[in-house]
């Protein structure tokens, strides 16, 4: 590729930065402003052009699955050989290298458990740590290790800055202490160890600062907001007294100081470096003039983005009288969405906590809405993946190397069960594995679209490397997520729920500086959307509960006054229901909706999170005799089919 064919379709502010090839250069990168596209194209412009060797590039990102990305972009743009690593995989594969060198002997193994062993040291220390709390201790020693607090300086240090664990400081102390020699006694190290140990092998052998600053001469950081001390420490050591660091983040997109984040490295890049480069992209290509209008109104502070895209419709603001009815509006707002036309992969539910998921899971199986939560089962580790992933492994060694691409996949995914036709079910077991298939397939013929022939054995290759990074394809399915959990993503329709004071912000939020970040998690949900953003709050948690809630204070000025409570639907009848079928139907119908009722109170939850009428009205007249006819019967999710289909599938086989 010609280092001109880069420069195309960029526009000036990123045309700026992918021209700045040398010295400290800071891209202040709005949301969905081309932040990966300008970075990626920034350095194949430098390699294309000899300002630096590929090999010399170290691209550091927070995840697996953007440095994969990023990779994958510079392949497209013809350039390899680029190290595109998250802090932790560049620290250990120099540290792996390095330790016989500096340390000598075996290098220290992960701890394979660190909740066993904090766990274990807060026992010795007379403290019962279980569940919730022992992720909050867990945590809180995790931040203290990315802000460079030592057990001895951590009363002081979260005193300081307020932190509230789930023990007294000096508790929390005592745990992170007998926790540090329990892991050094072991001959273990966790993975913030990494990152010290890597910066002080640089800092501290003179032989191995040059080795690595021979190796690396130009370091790009992506999301540079989150940079925790513990890593600044690691790029400062690479770096040494160099200036070729190219860094790219958004100081509005702070949302993980409880990690020990500090957005202050990327305000303060321009102090550090007064030669820097400095570019502020603004133009916002993701989101209608709508989506964007109200992300600048919820930070209340100008206009930071431009929106780029033609006009879409007005924000939507909702209000229920609790969270059940929030949930089911929720649903029947993405399956008319789906009905007309949008794919469910291009639909988010997002939340401020995960505990929030359970009702917006019962109300779209109910609805027979296809879903999947994010951070539940891994994609590369599901069956079906598994076991196509090993017949094109098969494949790759024995079909002939002429035959394309695509047919060789579709031929080898073929032999495990998968087709071209789309099954009749909306939802169930069916769905979910003919969906994960198909987006094997889908990778394949993107893989196919490429100018050069791909071989099956690099298409497989690259999978091996997709699953190693979880570069997950798209597969159908509403996503549900967490607002942390969503940064990054984006979606044509996106429903932000739960928006109480008390949920957003969160309750312990009480200092400006967490109220501040809360509403930039806000600000982070609304530009996930590309053109549909929902917003709703309930008054009440359960139904029929007292309606004491209010809205979020981060929408006061910005929900119309002619916002109005969603219309109730109509209920359907048990009458209603029954209507079409056949006096054994009607039977079997009645017996199903008394074992409803049994399970929904044994359960704790209303009746239809176990099954609506509408769908044991299907299940009566479709009388099904097996699973895969259970999946196909609409409102029968994969989770509901688990829970409850042996039960139903038995009460139909004795009707």
């Amino acid at each position: 590729m010609h280092p001109d064919d880069v420069l195309a379709s960029l526009d000036d502010e990123q045309r700026a930065a992918v021209l700045a090839v040398s010295g400290p250069v800071c891209i202040l990168a709005g949301a969905g402003t081309g932040k990966t596209r300008t970075i990626t194209h920034r350095i194949a412009y430098a390699a294309l052009t000899g300002a630096v060797q590929p090999e010399h590039v170290l691209a550091v990102t927070f995840t697996a699955r953007a440095a994969g990305e990023l990779r994958g972009r510079l392949r497209a743009l013809g350039v390899e050989r680029v190290q595109a690593r998250t802090f932790h995989a560049a620290a250990l594969r120099q540290l792996t290298y390095f330790w016989p060198r500096v340390v000598g002997g075996e290098v220290p193994s992960l701890v394979q458990s660190k909740f066993a062993l904090v766990g274990n040291a807060a026992g010795r220390n007379r403290l019962s740590a279980r569940g919730p709390e022992l992720r909050d201790l867990v945590a809180e020693i995790e931040w203290a290790k990315a802000r460079l607090v030592s057990p001895a300086a951590y009363e002081a240090a979260a005193t300081a800055l307020h932190r509230e664990p789930p023990f007294p400081l000096e508790s929390v102390a005592a745990v992170y202490a007998t926790y540090e020699d329990l892991k050094q006694r072991g001959g273990n190290v966790d993975f913030d160890d990494l990152l010290m140990l890597t910066a002080a092998a640089i800092e501290d052998h003179e032989d191995v600062a040059e080795e690595v600053r021979r190796r690396y001469r130009q370091f790009v950081v992506d999301e540079y907001q989150d940079v925790s001390p513990l890593q600044q420490r690691l790029l400062d050591a690479w770096l040494g007294e160099r200036t070729e660091v190219c860094v790219v983040g958004d100081d509005d997109q702070t949302i993980y100081s409880f990690t020990g984040a500090s957005r202050e490295y990327l305000l303060g890049f321009p102090s550090r470096y007064p030669a820097a480069t400095v570019v502020r992209l603004v133009r916002d290509y993701r989101s209608t003039p709508q989506v964007v209008g109200l992300a600048n109104r919820v930070l209340a502070g100008g206009k930071r983005l431009v929106a780029q895209r033609p006009e879409g419709p007005a924000p939507v603001y909702t209000q229920f009288d609790d969270e059940p009815a929030e949930a089911a509006w929720i649903a029947r707002s993405a399956a008319a969405l789906i009905a007309a036309g949008t794919p469910p992969h291009e639909i988010a539910v997002l939340y401020r906590v995960n505990a929030q998921s359970e009702v917006y899971e019962a109300a779209l199986a109910a609805a027979g809405v296809p879903y999947l939560v994010r951070g539940g089962e891994r994609y590369f580790d599901r069956p079906e993946v598994r076991e196509a992933m090993l017949s094109l492994r098969v494949a790759a060694r024995d079909v002939p190397s002429e035959v394309p691409l695509a047919e060789a996949v579709r031929g080898a995914l073929g032999t495990v069960g998968w087709g071209p036709e789309e099954p009749a079910a909306r939802a169930g077991a069916v769905r979910d594995r003919w969906e994960a298939l198909t987006a094997l397939v889908g990778l394949a013929d993107e893989a196919a679209s490429r100018p050069a022939p791909v071989p099956l054995a690099e298409f497989v290759a690259e999978l091996e490397q997709r699953a190693a990074d979880q570069h997950v394809p798209s597969v159908a399915g509403v996503t549900l997520a967490s607002l942390h959990a969503a940064k990054g993503l984006e979606w044509d329709a996106v429903f932000l729920a739960g928006l109480t004071d008390g949920t957003l912000p969160i309750t312990h939020a009480v200092t400006p500086e967490e109220v501040d970040e809360e509403r930039r998690l806000l600000y982070v949900g609304v530009t996930r959307a590309r053109s549909h953003v929902h917003l709703s709050w309930a008054l009440a948690r359960a139904a029929g509960g007292r309606r004491t809630r209010r809205v979020s204070r981060f929408l006061d000025g910005i929900v119309p006054a002619a916002a109005r409570p969603a219309p109730k639907p109509k209920a359907a009848s048990r009458e209603a229901a029954r209507d079409g079928l056949g006096p054994d139907e009607q039977a079997l119908f009645d017996r199903l909706r008394d074992w409803r009722r049994e399970r929904a109170a044994g359960l704790g939850q209303p009746a239809y999170c176990v099954f609506t009428d509408a769908t044991l009205a299907a299940i009566s007249k479709a009388r099904p005799a097996g699973e895969s006819e259970l999946a196909g019967v609409p409102g029968v999710g994969g989770t509901k089919l688990d829970k409850f289909g042996a039960e139903v599938l038995a009460m139909v086989a004795d009707s």
